[in-house]
């Protein structure tokens, strides 16, 4: 069951930073890819399934996969920082459990825990069919580092 602070959305000023700054992102734009939650700590991106997305054997790319889930962790850790921050990823790694399938596959990062210099998150991956249908495709474990603004 997930924790209750998960259930929260975070504050409208930090939902419109995050989605703002993933506006600018040209990677997740090209990709098709889009957030569906900003929560204290944690978010979702969603990336539709298109042949434009998959690899030869018509599973989607777990490069497009790898990405989503970069930037799910990253966006989870934006939301614990002050304005004046903004995160880049460390490193990052990837276990790819099963092949990625489905309608869509979705990116979820939450933050393990917030430092003033470093933050860890962790990194799942699921593919879901339109009946709601869903299979653990890919998890990882990253490391940001915070830029700008003063010491937390």
């Amino acid at each position: 069951m997930e924790d209750q602070a998960h259930l929260e959305q975070a504050s409208p000023a930090v939902r419109k930073r995050v989605q703002d700054s993933f506006d600018r992102q040209g990677l997740m734009a090209h990709l098709g890819a889009r957030i569906t939650r900003i929560a204290p700590g944690r978010v979702h991106i969603v990336l539709p399934a298109r042949a434009e997305v998959t690899q030869q054997h018509g599973y989607i790319h777990a490069g497009a996969t790898s990405a989503i889930a970069d930037s799910a962790g990253g966006y989870a850790a934006l939301t614990l920082f002050p304005e004046e921050c903004d995160v880049l990823t460390v490193e990052y790694k990837i276990n790819l459990l099963a092949p990625a399938l489905g309608d869509h596959v979705e990116a979820i990062g939450t933050v393990l825990k917030s430092g003033r210099t470093l933050t860890v998150c962790q990194l799942e991956v699921y593919g879901v069919r339109d009946d709601g249908e869903r299979k653990l495709v890919a998890n990882g474990q990253q490391t940001l580092i915070s830029i700008g603004g003063p010491a937390r």
